[in-house]
């Protein structure tokens, strides 16, 4: 069993308040969760309006096909006009760590 996670380092654009960065954040979060089945949230930078943070993971039984899911999820992310992708995490686990 394999997993990876990536988290995203996002600068939010014209964002005056957290609950106009909750529309923005929240519509990414649901679109990881619905199009690739992983588990997604905000994960950090959340008292910050123009900053925030997502994480992911997923398990797999096959690295080919995690590797395809996370660089999916990245390229999800990375194509969203309304942020700027500022730096990605991406770590892979087995049952052997």
């Amino acid at each position: 069993m394999y997993v990876g996670t990536l988290s995203f380092d996002l600068l939010l654009g014209d964002v005056h308040s957290l609950k106009e960065k909750r529309s923005l954040v929240r519509p990414i979060v649901a679109e990881l969760q619905r199009k690739y089945a992983v588990s997604a949230a905000e994960t950090g930078h959340q008292k910050l309006h123009r900053r925030a943070e997502i994480g992911l993971a997923v398990v797999s039984g096959d690295t080919g096909h995690l590797t395809d899911v996370l660089d999916r999820c990245e390229r999800l992310v990375a194509g969203r006009p309304e942020v700027e992708l500022l730096s990605v995490r991406r770590r892979l686990h087995s049952d052997e760590d």
